[in-house]
């Protein structure tokens, strides 16, 4: 069997279905020996949020009524702290409370 010479910096450039087994073992092994130069640099997490979820979540939130969360949702003013597909609305509690107090803000010096 002749042998291959596996250079890591191409190996991490190459898509994991393309490998062999041999390649991917030897990637796995040699991992912890690479300096942080030849490793991509992945993007840092993002800091947790918190999340709400539903109307109830929405309520909670803002310290409400069910139906006064129904219309905060339907305002608007919190719509870039909601995602919602279908009937699962997650909201980021943190965006929707920065968005309102915007929002009755921008109203104070109306």
């Amino acid at each position: 069997m002749e042998k291959k010479i596996i250079s890591i910096e191409k190996l991490l450039q190459t898509p994991v279905c393309m490998m062999s087994g041999e390649e991917l073992a030897f990637l796995f092994n040699n991992l912890g020996v690479l300096n942080k130069d030849t490793v991509p640099e992945h993007t840092t997490p993002a800091p947790d949020r918190k999340l709400a979820y539903g109307i109830k979540g929405i309520a909670e939130t803002f310290g409400c009524s069910i139906p006064t969360a129904n219309r905060i949702k339907k305002s608007g003013i919190i719509d870039k702290a909601i995602s919602q597909l279908g009937r699962k609305i997650v909201i980021d509690v943190d965006l929707a409370l920065e968005l309102a107090a915007e929002k009755k803000e921008v109203e104070r010096n109306d």
